[in-house]
């Protein structure tokens, strides 16, 4: 399994953690600020790592693992700010955290208690989006709205945005996202494509997806594609902070495409022993992002042993938190769900609704069974 040609691959962080020069991209923060990038990826993973257990236990319905790709997520999401927007798709749960969505109430969703109420608590962050591809266009038109409203190509730089969307490689074979890349060249929308290519759609490998790299699709709608390690969180960071920057400008659109690997399952219902190998799963984890900035970053003092205790003791309160905090979301009660459905619910919904309560108020003076009786309800409704 080759790396991708050096030529076209920016890399600026190796996996033995070694700090690499590259002719087009450069990381300028200090290590503080690497150690920043660091610390959010542990915790990401620790709660990625629970959430994975929680389905197993039975306490979630389901779960899209994001291990291994914590680099491509923590350093593009580090270089956006607001009046800049960012749509995920179902697996960006390191980028969710930085946006301050509560870990807790992000599982809300995969326990089935809740829609996505969590995204009203992180300001810039649309909701997950769970049918594939169709975040491309959402985020297209929200970028041609920002032009509108002139929030792009400010003398002022801090009064400009941009859209940056994640999608995965699967999602590159959707009309969504083609759709989505001829609208964003047409109207020079402020709008970067984020495409985590993590080499597997669910069981089908990139190969027989695509016969060239992904990034190059993007010469063919007339904008910019390049090619990032995406498990180097320096150049992930370095390469996402210069294609938002020109989006914002109202140079337009770049596709970036993360060249990592996704060393889980697609879901917690995915069994992927039986579409690759032991062998490459082993390769990819000796390129492990979180384990490459820790080696530098022992490399050069800025950590020791010390502060990793003290962050792997942060990640284990997290996940007691996230533990007793799963089971204990309020579980919503059906005529909840009639106030949510439309704006104006009509008669026929509202009879529905009334149909509903009152059968569940004929079981009220029966107090033994209504554990029982409600969960009959439920089911029947």
């Amino acid at each position: 399994m080759p790396d991708p040609a050096v030529d076209d691959f920016v890399q600026l962080l190796t996996p033995d953690g070694e700090r690499v020069q590259h002719p087009d991209f450069s990381f300028d923060g200090s290590d503080d600020v690497v150690a920043g990038y660091l610390r959010e990826m542990i915790l990401a993973r620790r709660f990625d790592n629970e959430a994975t257990a929680l389905q197993r236990k039975g306490e979630l319905g389901l779960w899209p693992p994001a291990l291994g790709q914590e680099a491509a997520q923590v350093g593009s999401v580090s270089a956006t700010r607001l009046p800049d927007y960012v749509f995920p798709s179902y697996r960006e749960h390191a980028i969710a955290l930085h946006l301050g969505v509560d870990p807790v109430e992000m599982l809300s969703t995969f326990r089935g208690t809740a829609m996505v109420p969590w995204t009203a608590n992180a300001e810039g962050l649309h909701l997950y989006s769970f049918v594939i591809g169709t975040q491309t266009l959402h985020a297209v038109g929200y970028a041609m709205g920002m032009q509108r409203d002139g929030l792009v190509g400010n003398a002022d730089p801090a009064a400009n945005g941009a859209t940056i969307v994640y999608f995965g490689d699967g999602a590159t074979s959707q009309g969504d996202v083609n759709e989505a890349f001829i609208f964003a060249a047409s109207y020079t929308a402020p709008v970067v494509f984020f495409c985590q290519n993590n080499q597997y759609a669910i069981s089908e490998p990139i190969a027989l997806q695509s016969k060239i790299p992904l990034y190059r699709r993007a010469s063919g709608f007339g904008f910019p594609g390049v090619r990032v390690d995406g498990n180097d969180v320096l150049a992930v960071q370095a390469v996402t902070a210069w294609a938002l920057e020109r989006a914002r400008r109202g140079k337009g659109p770049t596709l970036i495409e993360a060249y990592t690997y996704r060393m889980g399952a697609h879901t917690t219902s995915d069994d992927p022993t039986k579409y690759r190998s032991r062998d490459e799963t082993e390769q990819w984890r000796a390129r492990d992002p979180i384990s490459r900035v820790q080696a530098y970053l022992l490399g050069t003092g800025a950590i020791d042993q010390a502060w990793l205790d003290a962050v792997d003791a942060e990640s284990e309160d997290l996940a007691v938190r996230v533990r007793q905090g799963a089971v204990a979301l309020p579980e919503p009660r059906l005529e909840e769900f009639f106030d949510h459905t439309v704006i104006d619910p009509g008669e026929v919904l509202l009879e529905q609704r009334d149909d509903y309560l009152e059968y569940e108020a004929g079981f009220a003076d029966h107090p033994d069974t209504d554990a029982e009786t409600h969960a009959q309800v439920q089911e029947a409704f």
